[in-house]
Parts: C-alpha cells; sequence; structure tokens
C-alpha cells in the first residue's frame, strides 16, 4: 500500500460528469439519453439509485454527457481488482463500488478503463479520463493541482497473536517489544523515530523481512511479538487467521496509527465536482450504503463518519 501512496506523483484531472439512463451496475451508460434516473446494483448490498437533489449539484456543462471516465491500475486490492482473471475490462473492489454507487446517486454511470499505474497521472493532465482512483492517499503536495474527496482512511495497524499475551492497546506498547515489518516500509521509518524519541532505555527492536507475510510467520513462531503495517492490509491478514491473530484496538486511532487519507482526485479547478461526489459519498455514509460496501470487502476499520475534502496530513 504504501509502494502505491509514494510512487503516484501530483495529477490534475479533467472530468465530465452528466445525468444519464438507468442501468443495471454495467460500466457503460444506456444507450438512452433521456431517462433522469440511474439505478445501480452493488453486488452484496443492493441498489442505489439517483437522488435528484444530489443530481441538481453537477455542473450543468456536465449533466448533459451522461458518465464519468475512471481510469486505475488494478489489482490492488481490496480497493481495485480485475472481476475475472484474464479480463482487464471489468472491474471489482472497494472503491468500485464506492464509486459505481456515488455516481448513480449522482445520476451518473461510470466508464472503467485500466491504465498503467505511471500513466495514470499524465492521463488525467491530458483529459483522457476523469478522475482516478484505486486506493490513492490525499497529500499535501498533490492538492497543488487536484481536489481529493476523502473516502476512507487508513495508518498502520498492529497485528498480535490470538489473545495479545503481551497486553498491546496502541504505539506505546511497542517499546521493547520486537516488531516484525516490511523492508523499507513507511512502518520500518516511522517505528525507528517513535523509537528514538519515545522508548527511552527500552528501545523497539524492529526486524525487516521481505514481505508481511513473513512477518506475520515471524510472529506465530514466536521471533517477534507484533506485526505494524497498513491497516487496511491487516484487516485481511486477520480475516484470514481469525483463528491464530487479532488487530490491536487502538480507541484513539481508529483507522490506524498516522492514518492518511484515501481519496477520489478531481481537478483543481472542478471543485465543484468534488464537490458534488462529496455529497453523493456523505449520502451513503448517512443512509448505510457505505457502512455495508465496507463490510462486503471487510474494511469497516479504515471508515469515515464523514467525507471530506483535501483532509491530507502529511
Amino acid at each position: 500500500m504504501y509502494l502505491r501512496k509514494f510512487m503516484l506523483a501530483t495529477a490534475g484531472i479533467g472530468l465530465a460528469f452528466a445525468l444519464t439512463a438507468c442501468t443495471s451496475g454495467t460500466d457503460a451508460p444506456s444507450s438512452s439519453a433521456s431517462a433522469a434516473t440511474v439505478t445501480t446494483t452493488v453486488a452484496g448490498v443492493g441498489e442505489v439509485r439517483t437522488d435528484a437533489a444530489l443530481a441538481a449539484k453537477v455542473p450543468a456543462d456536465i449533466r448533459g454527457k451522461g458518465s464519468i471516465t475512471v481510469a486505475t491500475n488494478a489489482p490492488y486490492e481490496p480497493f481495485i481488482a480485475f472481476l475475472n482473471e484474464g479480463d482487464q475490462s471489468k472491474f471489482k473492489g472497494l472503491d468500485y463500488d464506492l464509486v459505481q454507487a456515488a455516481s448513480a446517486r449522482l445520476g451518473l454511470t461510470a466508464q472503467w478503463s485500466q491504465q498503467p499505474f505511471d500513466g495514470l497521472v499524465p492521463g488525467l493532465q491530458a483529459g483522457k479520463y476523469d478522475v482516478i482512483v484505486g486506493g490513492i492517499t490525499d497529500k499535501k503536495a498533490r492538492q497543488a493541482v487536484a481536489t481529493f474527496v476523502d473516502y476512507s482512511a487508513s495508518g498502520t495497524g498492529f497485528l498480535v497473536p490470538k489473545g495479545n499475551p503481551d497486553a498491546v492497546a496502541d504505539v506505546s506498547g511497542l517499546c521493547g517489544k520486537n516488531v516484525g515489518v516490511q523492508k523499507a516500509s513507511n512502518q520500518a521509518q516511522h517505528l525507528a523515530d517513535y523509537s528514538k524519541a519515545s522508548c527511552a532505555g527500552k528501545p523497539i527492536t524492529i526486524k525487516e523481512y521481505p514481505e508481511n507475510p513473513q512477518a506475520v510467520q515471524a510472529m506465530l513462531a514466536g521471533t517477534v511479538q507484533v506485526v505494524a503495517a497498513t491497516k487496511v492490509n491487516l484487516v485481511d491478514t486477520q480475516a484470514q487467521l481469525a483463528d491464530k491473530v487479532e488487530l490491536v484496538a487502538d480507541a484513539a486511532n481508529p483507522n490506524g496509527w498516522q492514518a492518511s487519507p484515501n481519496a477520489f482526485g478531481f481537478l483543481k479547478s472542478r471543485a465543484d465536482l468534488a464537490g458534488a461526489y462529496q455529497a453523493a459519498v456523505q449520502s451513503l455514509i448517512d443512509d448505510g450504503t457505505y457502512g455495508r460496501i465496507l463490510a462486503q470487502w471487510k474494511q469497516q476499520p479504515i471508515g469515515l463518519t464523514k467525507a471530506t475534502i483535501d483532509q491530507a496530513v502529511d
């Protein structure tokens, strides 16, 4: 996850939105442009329909086009993945479901395309598509050219053996412990900094592994007592090893230590479009659709109660 956060350069996005005809959750808009309501079906969640008041927030120049073009780079689970192996034209994932639902709420459909990761930003700047999604971090440097709608937040989570035998409650509980991290990850540097500043006499012993799964196996073998990794990834690990591990429940940092928002990006000059999507995501939060989508992907720990704009913490 952190690789994607740091590789993505700043970008601007040109968007085209509109009111379009009813669909059944497909990526392409209906050929009929006269209908005023869009219905999309989110797998495992149900139908999402257009809200007329929200659709009215869509800028007039966008309203007549009927769809938004979305670029992503799959697979990057749980945010985005291919629906069927070998077919790069259809997608699934947390971001896919949220964009489909928010677009329908605004009376829009979404046309998706797979793009090389290093081509996402240049393509946006060239106006080839309207928005990029896929676990993208809202960062202050990127806000110079883009407006971000923040729909979740994820920081560092702490995985411990089932029962939490060392009673780790938050990052302070790592002082004096052996902690496994992925080599060259943010966690390696951030925990080293934290240990130096806050663990006088009881430093954190940081053990680096090529990938997170090796760190988890080291914990199960007793080599380390805690694994520190991006919380969104550890949610999946906990689900897969529910009888052996658990995530630390840090009440002060429900989205993870040093959590940063994940966002959908829009062209800086089209903050009105970003505002429409912010309102649509908020409506999904308010009526429970958002929560059901997060639950479908087992990502409740990264959820927000408010959809925000440009809330980077770096």
